[in-house]
């Protein structure tokens, strides 16, 4: 069929060459006219996709994003991968979101390095195809990946490049101001409570404040289930219908998660400036021990956030408070090692210290074990084992153990990314802060 054909009466043949060439999108009026004519669906002619595979291939994204959200992140690439194969680039837009997803999955598992370069790709097709993806979820993501991957400024500039954006927008509302708060978090301490990023986190919280949150889980997966029955029964709009429910019902938690690790983050930070005031952190540190709280599964967060009100509550001069909280922590833990409860042992230790009783020395050797059987992160340095070396070694130095205490700013540097060339040598623990 010629373009003259395809166009008859109605249409001029050039404004047909206009619309395969790409130069102009037929109106709904003008896209059914056109599809009558070719003898196909309207929605085969402008998606390039039957209107029984478009809904199973969103039906398909749906549940891949339940996956990554509530179930298992490498079961969540996989399906975005095979969502990305069934779309082609037919259906580009459906195809990015998949790409997206299946980024989003390789960064859940840890797979930093494969992220970046699926986030990447993304960012580049964004960059010719803003119809089809947004730029500024793409550089948050990217921001936080460099971050985990140890690259502190390609993700600062990433995330000063989205907090631009953002101001711009007047925007502190939403999963987008959030997401980039969480990044700010982690690329912004060094500069300070006060500065340009950390002033736009705390807009954040103030924005959304940290809510309070039930426990949805077993309602999120009923609803799951629903919908994956459905399909099998080819009743694919109410999969649709069921999956959506099931993503909207989990969304307040991921928010307040998010909130409350912001929260939290943010609290640790000015209770240890030494120059803000406590009473909004013990606010927002309490906040997040709520909602941590609420969920069996939030064992560490939960334990973290005991640790972060133990360390206002020393710094606030009261050191049986602290030490109540952090025992607290340590008994949530339940054996459990890591990060958190040699952190919970150092508030112990910095205790010991300020009212005299008590084995400093023993509490530290009991946090250092607790260091020590963390595994090292797998995709770069891992900036709060750094920081808990770094004060392990302050508080060596305070129980005047000066042999442990360079021992303990080397494994400091270590964490970071950092490795001497020269055995025996002295750090300062200005050079690990």
């Amino acid at each position: 069929m010629s373009q003259a054909q395809l166009a008859g009466p109605d249409l001029s043949d050039s404004y047909v060459s206009l619309i395969e060439s790409g130069k102009r999108t037929p109106t709904p009026v003008v896209a059914r006219l056109l599809a009558e004519r070719l003898g196909c669906t309207t929605e085969f002619l402008l998606h390039g996709i039957e209107p029984r595979q478009r809904i199973d291939t969103e039906l398909g994204l749906r549940h891949a994003e339940l996956e990554l959200q509530h179930g298992d992140p490498c079961a969540a690439a996989e399906r975005f991968g095979e969502i990305v194969k069934v779309a082609g680039e037919e259906n580009a837009m459906l195809a990015a979101h998949a790409r997206f997803g299946r980024a989003r999955a390789l960064e859940a598992q840890g797979k930093i390095g494969p992220a970046v370069e699926a986030f990447e790709r993304l960012r580049r097709e964004a960059a010719s195809h803003p119809e089809r993806l947004a730029d500024l979820p793409l550089a948050v993501a990217l921001s936080r990946c460099y971050q985990h991957a140890g690259d502190t400024l390609r993700a600062r500039d990433l995330a000063n490049a989205a907090l631009s954006q953002v101001n711009r927008l007047a925007l502190n509302d939403g999963e987008i101001a959030v997401d980039l708060a969480a990044s700010l978090m982690e690329t912004e301490p060094t500069r300070g409570p006060r500065s340009p990023g950390l002033t736009y986190v705390r807009h954040v919280l103030s924005a959304h404040g940290v809510p309070a949150v039930v426990n949805r889980v077993d309602e999120i997966r009923s609803l799951w289930e629903a919908s994956v029955t459905a399909a099998e029964g080819e009743d694919s709009a109410l999969a649709v219908r069921l999956a959506d429910d099931a993503i909207a019902a989990g969304r307040p938690a991921r928010l307040a998660f998010q909130l409350a690790r912001i929260a939290m983050n943010w609290s640790r930070l000015t209770a240890s400036s030494g120059t803000e005031p406590l009473d909004e952190a013990r606010e927002f540190a309490t906040a997040a021990r709520e909602v941590f709280g609420t969920f069996p599964d939030r064992v560490d967060d939960h334990a973290r956030s005991l640790v972060v009100l133990a360390s206002i509550q020393l710094r606030d001069g009261d050191p049986k408070g602290a030490a109540e909280l952090a025992d607290s922590a340590l008994t949530t833990l339940d054996d459990r090692l890591g990060i958190t409860a040699a952190t919970a042992r150092l508030v112990l230790a910095q205790v010991a210290l300020s009212t005299g009783g008590g084995d400093v020395v023993t509490i530290l050797h009991s946090a250092r074990e607790l260091l020590d059987s963390t595994r090292p992160g797998v995709s770069g340095p891992d900036r709060e084992a750094a920081r808990v070396w770094r004060r392990l070694g302050d508080l060596y130095g305070q129980a005047g153990v000066s042999e442990d205490q360079v021992s303990a700013y080397r494994k400091a540097l270590e964490a970071a990314g950092v490795r001497s060339a020269m055995v025996g040598m002295t750090v300062d623990s200005a050079l690990v802060r």
